[in-house]
C-alpha cells in the first residue's frame, strides 16, 4: 500500500511539473484514466490526492481542455467531489454546464450557490438536472428568466415549495407557456391551480381551456361555488353592530393591533375577535365567522401571517376557534411550524384571492 501511495505521488508530481499546456492535459487525461480505473478501491486519502491534482491541473489548461476534462469526470459516480464542485462553477458554460446537469455528486448547497450568482446559461443547465430540491427550484424561478422558469416548470423532476409555486402563478399571469406547463404539473396544490387561472389573463385562460377543458371547468365550478359561499355566509351573518362599533372606533385611534386582537382572542371575545379580523383582512364578517367556526387551522394561519401578525395572534385565534366549536386544543402546537414555514407574500395573495372571491357575482341558479 505504501509503494502504491508513493508511485501515485510521484506520477502526481511529474503532472504538474509540465511546463506545457498540452503536456499537462495528457497528464490530467492519463491520471482521470488512473483513477476511473480504481475508483473503487482507493483509500479516502488517496481520493483526497486525486482531487488535489486534478483541481490545480485543471486551472492550468485552457476552457476546451477543461471542457472535455469535466465531461469524462461527470460521467465518474464516484468524482473527486472539489473538483467537480469546481467544474461546476466554472464562468465558462462549456466547463460548467454539463457538470451542473448530470454530476450526481453536487450537493444542494453548490446548486443553490450557482443558482445564486452565475449566469442564466448556468441556470438553465441546473434546471435540466434529473431531480431538484425545493431550495433550489426557490432560486431558479426567482432569478431566472423566462427560458430558465419554462424548463424547471417543465422538469418532472423538480419540486416547489409554496413560495415557488406562488412565484411561477405569478409569473404566468401573461406568459401563455409557462402557464400551460404549470397548469400540466400533477401535483400543484389546489390552491395554485386557482389563483393559476383566476388571475390569468384572457389569452392564458384561452390557453388553458383548451390544454385541458375538465380541468378548466372543475376550477370554474370551484370558485363559483367559493364565491356562493362566501355571499351566503355574509346574507346569513348575524348581528355584529355592537362589536363593531366598539372594533371600530379602536381602528380609528390606532389602538387596533396584535395586542389588542391577542387580548380580544384570549378573553373569549368571539364577536370582537371577527370584527377585528374583518377590519385588518379587509374581508365581509360573514367569511371571518365562518372561518373561525367551520373552517381550517390554516386557514387562520393564512389570516394572521396575511395581516403581519405573529405567532401570538394566530395561536390565541387558533384557541379560541377550538373552544368554540369545542375541539381539542392539542393540535394548536402543531400549527407553529406550519405558520413559520408560510411564507408572508403567499398569505397576502391568499387574502387578495378571498377578497376577490367575495366580489364575485353569486352564480345563477
Amino acid at each position: 500500500m505504501a509503494e502504491a501511495q508513493q508511485s501515485l505521488i510521484e506520477e502526481f508530481e511529474d503532472a504538474i511539473a509540465a511546463k506545457d499546456a498540452g503536456d499537462r492535459a495528457l497528464a490530467l487525461d492519463r491520471i482521470t484514466g488512473l483513477f476511473a480505473a480504481g475508483a473503487t478501491t482507493y483509500t479516502e486519502e488517496q481520493v483526497a490526492l486525486f482531487d488535489d491534482v486534478m483541481n490545480r491541473l485543471a486551472e492550468q489548461i485552457d476552457v476546451t481542455m477543461r471542457a472535455a476534462f469535466g465531461k469524462k469526470l461527470v460521467a465518474l459516480p464516484d468524482a473527486p467531489p472539489r473538483t467537480i464542485r469546481k467544474l461546476a462553477s466554472d464562468d465558462a458554460i462549456a466547463v460548467a454546464g454539463p457538470v451542473l446537469m448530470r454530476s450526481a455528486k453536487l450537493d444542494e448547497e453548490t446548486l443553490v450557490e450557482n443558482a445564486s450568482t452565475k449566469s442564466q446559461d448556468h441556470l438553465l443547465a441546473i434546471s435540466q438536472r434529473r431531480d431538484l430540491g425545493e431550495a433550489v427550484t426557490d432560486v431558479l424561478v426567482e432569478r431566472g428568466n423566462q427560458q430558465v422558469a419554462l424548463s424547471t416548470a417543465k422538469n418532472p423532476g423538480a419540486r416547489f415549495s409554496e413560495a415557488g409555486y406562488d412565484k411561477l402563478v405569478t409569473r404566468s399571469q401573461n406568459d401563455l407557456e409557462l402557464a400551460a406547463s404549470v397548469w400540466a404539473r400533477p401535483e400543484i396544490p389546489r390552491q395554485h391551480v386557482l389563483k393559476l387561472f383566476a388571475d390569468a389573463s384572457a389569452a392564458v385562460r384561452l390557453k388553458l381551456e383548451a390544454a385541458d377543458p375538465s380541468k378548466a371547468s372543475q376550477v370554474r365550478d370551484m370558485i363559483a361555488h367559493a364565491a356562493g359561499q362566501l355571499q351566503n355566509v355574509t346574507r346569513k351573518t348575524v348581528d355584529y353592530t355592537s362589536a363593531r362599533a366598539f372594533v371600530e372606533t379602536l381602528h380609528k385611534v390606532g389602538k387596533l393591533d396584535d395586542k389588542q386582537l391577542t387580548a380580544f382572542a384570549g378573553s373569549g371575545m368571539f364577536d370582537a375577535t371577527a370584527v377585528a379580523l374583518s377590519i385588518l383582512c379587509d374581508l365581509p364578517i360573514g367569511f371571518v365567522e365562518r372561518v373561525l367556526v367551520e373552517g381550517k387551522s390554516e386557514q387562520v394561519l393564512v389570516l394572521a401571517k396575511g395581516i403581519g401578525a405573529g405567532w401570538d395572534v394566530a395561536k390565541a385565534v387558533l384557541t379560541l376557534k377550538a373552544q368554540t366549536t369545542g375541539s381539542s386544543t392539542h393540535e394548536i402546537e402543531q400549527c407553529a411550524a406550519q405558520f413559520a414555514k408560510l411564507h408572508p407574500e403567499t398569505a397576502k395573495k391568499a387574502l387578495h384571492f378571498y377578497r376577490r372571491l367575495a366580489q364575485t357575482p353569486e352564480p345563477k341558479k
